[in-house]
């Protein structure tokens, strides 16, 4: 009879043991899956450092500055925006012209990287609609005439203003939060080009915002950013 109650309390010794084990290891699953890792939410400004460093290297791209900002809607969305000014001469063997204006690009990036913990890294996708207002001088102009019956004529027209171009851009890029809320990013875009105004008697061939103009109305760009992002927010 006294076995018996033994094996009963040992019985009843061992599944409350069992069971505190159980419960302690629920309790350490709550408190580890109860960590959550909080990003900060704001707005993020900067700036394209490569249209300096072209326009010291390229004779042809002679100023551009631009601004770039976005606003973190949700963990993966983000409204985007470019701000710039760009002059930039054309060469081609009979022509000379410059074009000088400003421009906007408004859309959307969204970060398809899964970040680890903390991280803020982004490898995006995104959309801009591109607007620029700007003015064309033909700096020079020289016939295609090559015998020697008639003579060459060179000559330098008034400039054209009030020009403007329109058009879509499909972007790729990536950004890398090198310290804290500091971005370094590099992304390149695809542009066609929608409507664009041209001068009396000549081609625009540049626009600033889209780059050189070709006959395909298709064109490329690229950036390098470096941007600070203030924190509105913790989310």
């Amino acid at each position: 009879m006294y076995k018996f109650f033994i094996s009963i309390a040992l019985f009843f010794v061992f599944v409350i043991g069992y069971s505190q084990e159980i419960d302690a290891t629920k309790n350490k699953e709550i408190i580890k899956d109860s960590i959550v890792y909080k990003t900060a939410y704001g707005l993020r400004l900067g700036m394209d450092i490569s249209k300096p460093i072209l326009a010291a290297a390229n004779d042809s791209y002679n100023s551009g500055l631009e601004i770039v900002a976005d606003y973190r809607l949700s963990k993966r969305f983000f409204l985007a925006t470019e701000i710039g000014f760009e002059e930039h001469t054309s060469k081609e063997y009979y022509t000379n012209s410059t074009a000088k204006g400003n421009y906007i690009r408004l859309g959307f990036n969204f970060n398809a990287y899964e970040n680890w913990l903390d991280m803020n890294n982004e490898i995006f996708v995104g959309y801009r609609y591109g607007f620029s207002k700007f003015e064309q001088t033909l700096n020079s102009f020289s016939s295609n005439i090559s015998n020697t019956y008639f003579s060459t004529t060179t000559f330098t027209p008034n400039t054209t203003s009030d020009l403007d171009a329109h058009w879509s851009e499909l972007m790729v890029g990536f950004k890398v939060e090198t310290l804290k809320n500091i971005f370094v990013s590099f992304s390149a875009s695809y542009k066609i080009l929608m409507s664009v105004k041209e001068p009396i008697n000549f081609k625009t061939l540049y626009a600033p915002g889209f780059n050189r103009i070709f006959e395909s109305k298709t064109g490329f760009g690229f950036n390098y950013t470096i941007a600070y992002t203030i924190p509105f927010v913790k989310k």
